[in-house]
Parts: C-alpha cells; sequence; structure tokens
C-alpha cells in the first residue's frame, strides 16, 4: 500500500512538473521596433505576471497547458492582449502602438535640470524610492544620495527628521511639489512630518545641488528638492503595504486606481498610517495621511487635481541628550509630562493645466492652496507670570508671583498662489526657452495660549498671552533658455527677478511688540554651457541667489538692527558619463557666500540668542558618484564628496555670570569651519541579484566630524561615524496578485553609536581662577540595530 501511495504522488508530481510551461516573448514600439524596457506582461486567470528587461524581453514559467490570454501594457501605450496555446513554441511578440497623449513631465520641466543643463543633480524614481520606502520620512529615504546628512529626532527615522545637503540645513533646501513651493515662507523650512507616506505618491524627485534651476519659492542655499506626484497609470489597479519594525513601528499603506477611464479620464488615490514608539524614551509617532488625484488627459492637455493632507501628533524629543549620558542612557528624554505632544496638520490643493499649442508651444499653469493648523503643547515648571501678561495671585497675605503652567503654541496659516510657464522649441529643436513666474502670498497666525495653572487667579482657559499675525507676498518673473550653438555645445541662461512684502504686527511670545515691515527686489542670474561628445556631457555654470532673512530673524532683533539679507555666488563644474555597464558623475563647487546668517551667541534685550551676519564665508568640493555592473548578479554603486566649508572671520558670544552684572565675553576667530559641515560625505551600496526575483543590498554610510558650533573646537563636536545597513527584497508573482513583495530592511547591523544632529552653548561661572568656562552639549543620538519589515501586494 505504502508504495502505491508512493508511486501515485511521484506520478503526479511528474504530471504537475510537465503540464507547467514556458512563455518567452518581447515587447516592441511599433513604430520604431525599439524594445519597451519595464512593459508589463500579465497572465489572465494565472496570478501571473512579470516585466521585460533591458532588452525588452520576458519570461513567464509555471504556466499551465491549453488556451491563455497573455497581456502586453506600458505607460503611454495602447495594451494589447493576445490569446494563445500552451505549449507556445515561438517567441511571442507585442507590438505596442503610443497614445497621443500630452506627457506629464512638462508640469515639473521648469524647475527640472536635463541631461544639456549645466548643473549639479541626481534624479530618484519611484522604483528606487519603493525599494527604501517602509515608513520612513523623506531625509532617511535620501540618506544614501551625494552629500547628504540626515537625521531624526526620535532615532528611528519616524517623526520630527530634517537633512543637510552641502552642510546646508533644510531652511536652506528649497522644495517643490509639481513646480509648486513647499518651505514655510516664515522660517523657510519643511517639516517632513507634515507629510507622513509621501514618498508613496512620488514618481520621482530630483536633488540640485547648489544654485540649480530653482525658480519658486524660497531661494535655494544649498541645494533644491523638486518632487513630481504620481502619474497617470493606463491599468486600474490596487496595492496593499504593510509593515512591522522595531520600536513598535507599524505601517500600513492602501492605494487605488481607475486606470484610464474612457481614453481620457483617471483617479488615483492613497491612505496611510504610520506608528511608533521612537528610540528615545516616549518619543511616539502617530502620523496618518491622504491623497487623490483626478486628471482629464487629452492630446493636446492635461487638467489635474492633486489634494494631499497629513496629520501627526509626536511626543517631543527636541531637547536631546546631554553629554553625560551618551555612554549609558541614550534613550533619555528631558520631557516627562504625559501630553508633552506637538499637533499639526496640513492640507494641499493643487489645480494644474498643461497644454501644448501648434506643434512650438507648451504652456503651464498651477493655482494652489495650502492650510496649516496645529500647537504643541508644554508643561512649564514655576514659570514667572509675568511672561504670560498675567497679574500675581494673592492668596490671604500670600503672594504668588509664579506657577507651574499648561501652554499650547499655535500656527494657523494660509499659503496659496499661482506658478505658470511658457515654453518654446524651435522646429530644429536647438532652440528651448521658457518664460514663467507666480505670485504667492503666506497669512500667518502666531499665538500661544495657557490652558491650565497650579494657581489660575483672575485667568480664564486659553487665554492668549501673545498673538501675532504676518503677511509675506513673493513674486517672481523669470526666462531661461538653452540653446544649441553647434552640434553637441549648449549654452544656458537664467535671468530671475523676485520681489518680496513682508509685514508683521501684534505681540511675540516674549511680550515684545513687533510690528515692522520689509521689502525686497533680487535679481538672480544664471549661466552655463554644456558640451556632450560621445556618453559624455561637460558642463560649467555660474549662479547667483539672494536671500531674504527668516521670521525669527525679524522678531528676535531689535527692529531698527534688521539683518541683512543674504548673497550667494555659485560656480559648478563637472562631467556626466555613461559607459556600458559603467556610469559616473564628477563635480567641482564653490558656493562664495557674503553676509550669511549664523548663530554667534548673542542675545537680544530680553535675552533671545539671535542670528547675525557674517561678511564672507565659502563651502568648496568636489563631489564624485557612479555605479559599476561587475556582473549580471553584481553592482556596485557610491559616492562621496570631499570638501572646505570656512568663514574668513567670526565673532563668538558668551554669557559671562562670574560677574556681578551679567555680561557676554567676546571672542574673535578666522578661517574657521562652517558647523555641521563635514569634509567627508560618502556612502556604497553594493547589489547583488542571485536570481530575478531576489536582491541583497549592503549599504554604508561614512560622515566626517561636524562641529556643533563655528569655533572649530572639538570638544563643541559630533564624532565621524560610519553606519551599515543590509536590505533584502524578494518578488514573485503568486496567484490571484499581480505581484508580491517582501523587503527586510536591518539598519545599523554593526550596532554603531552616532549622533548626527545636536546643539551646544558654553557660559563662564565662578570658579577657583575667578570664573570658570562651562560648555554644555547635547546630542540626537540614532537607535542601534534595528529592523523594518514589509510585504507589499498589487492587485
Amino acid at each position: 500500500m505504502k508504495n502505491l501511495w508512493l508511486s501515485l504522488a511521484l506520478c503526479l508530481t511528474f504530471t504537475a512538473a510537465f503540464s507547467q510551461q514556458q512563455l518567452k516573448g518581447k515587447v516592441v514600439d511599433q513604430s520604431t521596433n525599439s524594445p519597451l524596457i519595464g512593459a508589463a506582461i500579465w497572465a489572465e486567470g494565472t496570478g501571473r505576471g512579470t516585466v521585460t528587461d533591458t532588452e525588452g524581453k520576458f519570461i513567464l514559467a509555471r504556466l499551465p497547458e491549453g488556451k491563455l490570454t497573455v497581456k502586453a501594457s506600458y505607460l503611454g501605450y495602447e495594451s494589447v492582449s493576445q490569446e494563445i496555446t500552451l505549449p507556445y513554441a515561438d517567441e511571442l511578440v507585442f507590438s505596442l502602438e503610443s497614445k497621443d497623449f500630452l506627457s506629464e513631465e512638462f508640469i515639473v520641466s521648469a524647475t527640472r535640470a536635463s541631461e544639456s543643463t549645466p548643473t549639479t543633480f541626481k534624479t530618484i524614481d519611484k522604483s528606487e524610492l519603493a525599494k527604501r520606502n517602509l515608513g520612513q520620512d523623506i531625509p532617511i529615504l535620501l540618506n544614501f544620495t551625494p552629500s547628504v546628512v540626515s537625521h531624526s529626532d526620535a532615532g528611528a527615522g519616524v517623526g520630527y527628521t530634517g537633512l543637510r545637503i552641502r552642510g546646508s540645513d533644510q531652511t536652506r533646501i528649497n522644495a517643490t511639489i509639481n513646480g509648486i513651493p513647499l518651505n514655510d515662507a516664515e522660517s523657510h523650512g519643511v517639516f517632513w512630518v507634515n507629510m507622513p507616506d509621501f514618498a508613496s505618491s512620488v514618481e520621482n524627485v530630483q536633488i540640485q545641488r547648489g544654485v540649480g534651476t530653482s525658480t519658486n519659492g524660497a531661494a535655494t542655499f544649498g541645494a533644491s528638492l523638486n518632487f513630481q506626484t504620481d502619474t497617470r497609470r493606463d491599468e486600474a489597479y490596487a496595492e496593499v503595504n504593510n509593515g512591522f519594525g522595531s520600536f513598535n513601528t507599524w505601517r500600513h499603506t492602501v492605494k487605488a486606481g481607475t486606470g484610464l477611464l474612457n481614453n481620457r479620464f483617471a483617479v488615483d488615490a492613497r491612505l496611510s498610517k504610520i506608528t511608533s514608539d521612537g528610540f528615545v524614551d516616549r518619543a511616539f509617532s502617530d502620523l496618518s495621511s491622504w491623497f487623490v488625484s483626478g486628471g482629464y488627459y487629452g492630446e493636446k492637455s492635461v487638467i489635474k487635481l492633486v489634494a494631499f493632507s497629513g496629520k501627526e501628533q509626536t511626543y517631543q524629543s527636541w531637547w536631546g541628550l546631554p553629554e553625560d549620558k551618551l555612554e549609558n542612557d541614550r534613550t533619555w528624554n528631558y520631557y516627562t509630562y504625559d501630553n508633552e505632544t506637538d499637533n499639526y496638520q496640513q492640507d494641499h490643493y493643487q489645480l494644474i493645466y498643461t497644454g501644448q499649442v501648434g506643434s512650438n508651444w507648451k504652456t503651464n499653469l498651477a493655482l494652489h492652496y495650502t492650510y496649516g493648523r496645529g500647537y504643541y503643547e508644554q508643561f512649564r515648571e514655576d514659570d514667572d507670570f509675568a511672561s504670560y501678561n498675567l497679574p500675581d495671585v494673592t492668596i490671604g497675605e500670600e503672594v504668588i508671583a509664579s506657577s507651574d503652567i499648561i501652554r499650547r503654541r499655535w500656527l494657523d496659516n494660509d499659503f496659496y498662489g499661482f506658478v505658470g510657464s511658457v515654453n518654446y522649441i524651435s522646429d530644429n529643436g536647438k532652440l528651448d526657452w521658457i518664460i514663467g513666474g507666480g505670485a504667492n502670498r503666506y497669512d500667518g497666525g502666531h499665538f500661544g495660549e495657557v490652558i491650565w495653572a497650579r494657581f489660575a487667579g483672575n485667568t480664564n482657559i486659553r487665554d492668549r498671552y501673545y498673538d501675532n499675525n504676518a503677511i509675506k507676498d513673493d513674486r517672481n518673473i523669470y526666462t531661461k533658455a538653452t540653446y544649441e550653438i553647434s552640434p553637441g555645445l549648449n549654452v544656458f541662461g537664467d535671468l530671475q527677478v523676485r520681489g518680496i512684502n513682508y509685514s508683521f504686527e501684534g505681540v511675540n511670545d516674549d511680550q515684545r511688540v513687533v510690528n515692522g515691515q520689509e521689502n525686497y527686489t533680487f535679481f538672480n542670474p544664471k549661466f552655463g554651457f554644456s558640451y556632450e561628445k560621445g556618453n559624455r556631457t561637460y558642463y560649467a555654470s555660474y549662479a547667483v541667489a539672494n536671500r531674504e532673512p527668516t521670521r525669527s530673524d525679524f522678531t528676535d532683533n531689535p527692529i531698527t538692527e534688521v539683518p541683512r539679507p543674504e548673497r550667494l555666488n555659485n560656480i559648478e563644474a563637472g562631467v556626466r558619463a555613461r559607459s556600458g555597464d559603467f556610469t559616473y558623475n564628477a563635480n567641482f563647487y564653490y558656493m562664495d557666500y557674503k553676509d550669511q546668517l549664523i548663530l554667534t551667541g548673542q542675545i537680544n534685550n530680553v535675552g533671545a540668542y539671535i542670528r547675525e551676519n557674517v561678511a564672507s564665508s565659502y563651502r568648496a568640493g568636489i563631489e564624485l558618484d557612479g555605479a559599476y555592473q561587475l556582473s549580471p548578479v553584481w553592482t556596485l554603486g557610491g559616492n562621496i564628496a570631499f570638501s572646505q566649508n570656512k568663514i574668513a572671520e567670526f565673532t563668538e558670544y558668551i554669557d559671562d555670570y562670574s560677574v556681578e552684572e551679567f555680561q557676554q565675553e567676546i571672542f574673535t576667530y578666522t578661517d574657521t569651519d562652517i558647523a555641521f559641515s563635514p569634509n567627508v560625505v560618502g556612502s556604497a551600496i553594493i547589489e547583488f541579484n542571485p536570481t530575478k526575483n531576489l536582491s541583497v543590498n549592503w549599504l554604508s554610510k561614512y560622515v566626517g566630524r561636524q562641529f556643533l558650533d563655528n569655533t572649530s573646537n572639538e570638544n563643541r563636536s559630533l564624532d565621524a561615524f560610519f553606519t551599515n545597513d543590509l536590505r533584502i527584497s524578494y518578488s514573485a508573482q503568486p496567484r490571484y496578485f499581480k505581484g508580491l513583495e517582501v523587503n527586510l530592511l536591518i539598519n545599523n547591523i554593526f550596532n554603531e553609536l552616532y549622533e548626527p544632529n545636536g546643539y551646544t552653548f558654553s557660559y563662564f561661572v565662578p570658579g577657583g581662577n575667578g570664573r570658570e568656562l562651562v560648555t554644555e552639549n547635547f546630542y540626537y543620538p540614532q537607535a542601534g540595530t534595528n529592523f523594518l519589515l514589509g510585504v507589499s501586494m498589487k492587485f
């Protein structure tokens, strides 16, 4: 009986094995017969699918015998289905006809660089972002791009995160979404925590280092990030992404799209939820977001409505970790009040039109509106009533001048306007000319409330102890052109005029009346050339950027001593090359700053630290990045940047509490390093693909020493660090799925103890020799070895 069952099982096994068939084929463009790379192939009713390789070829394995319908689709082409009978001995060829649709790429073309643009850039597409996206924020996903240093307050990449590019922080990095400004108009910052899981709705992002081709929004003083949101898909789809990781991190994302309806309309939507306890004690994040886009796609025009929103609640870990706790208590959090949280929601609405007029002209116009509101709540121990414009409390014969309180500090703002451009391309293709501009208004309310006091006295809940408002109008007009003066040689010019009107009035949080108005007009020219020879493009450019002070520079300084605007002169020169299996980019940059604003330790008349202009400073460096395919299964990639970042002359102010009457001691430094600007930043990625469905990546990151201030004092610095991550991805096409992918990311696999961000302050106190200098350093430690596991299902 056992032999009978064994024989039957073997027969069934061999029968099943022989009944499974393999289908080979190719997908090409109908008019040119060129291969279509990445075209989707689907065997209906089998759950089997794949995509074409670099030669447009595909293999579908484990298919059943008999009749079968196979479908091929590719963005911008009509889908084709063929009915075949397996076994099928020949190669199945799909010849797809292109659809006559206007490309959505023009939506971002006015802010983007192309191969002929003489600037330094890198574009990361959707597939590359998807490999890294397991719920962490945008700065963490961009960590392995050239000259980038990312950091996280909570230590695990979820919650408040940030990045620096070439040592410039987010307030100096211009960010746009579909060409629409993203930076906060007053602080110039971008708060990625307000946009959880935004990467899941990004088609691609271009990082331009230096001034680049930025036109809209805040001035670029270090780099720019240009995001394009999801473009149209021709086929209906649905995706579910779930993930889990260390520190009780969870991610849930659902995406769906209609595909192209009636050959003209498409709707896409996403819902996301991300939660994490954080590496730092109590530094939890509770994040949610949604994204919806709907469009009309005609032969000569696209009309698209894009709306997205993010809502966050995070427990504060802004204080950082004191130096004496670095060794033994890296998760320590200064805050203990149970609702010491930040709460904010930001809604974005964009109405975009792009159209083609005749054979030479294209137009683009976008209307936008952003509504943001929220607060952070704080417990304050024994605060003076005077700090809140409140009277002392009398209980019997006792006069109480201070109390424990809970306060909320609010932002309530509106940002709206339009951006637009017109593009002309000559018949011979030699001239590519754009003229455009934009006008945007920011209307922001700032106010604070006392919601509880241990000794309340004659007060009411939500009494506002400060209230002020600001209005900022930002207008610009520009023209830019690329002209091919001889085969392969292009010249580029870009002229922009930007005008700013900023007015503010009311009571500041330090109880000072801050009423003022400032107007600026900036002229920002850019010139350059590129030369294409064979598989190389050589380029060089000179660009100017001017930047107005931020809100705190106005409100913290005495109004009669407002800092001067900053100016940047930027030179970029480099080469981009592709040769077979080897691609590389090499560039030199020199960024010369005039009147750069930095913290010096000087305080205003109510004790707030202010920024001051330094006459001369610069950044100069060499950046190298490339990739080499060693074999069909091994690929090596990486980048490294070497730089010098200097201030010609810097004056430091140190508080002196060793004397009877408070004063500040002054120290002067020459040729000193700019804070948070490491001289070496590099990363490497080794990719191993033993099979078509399996990918193993080793990711390494090195960041050199960073100084916490501008004194080049190693006692006030962040140590260099070297981290290593391991990413394993496996994809399959099981029955009932168009795709199934599992991603495992092990971060900091060697448990490196490192801190990419921090701050410092020093002061004199009475000591044995009259006075003693005390320096307090605070750090933001990142998590040791941790993991994220994600499962993606596509239907």
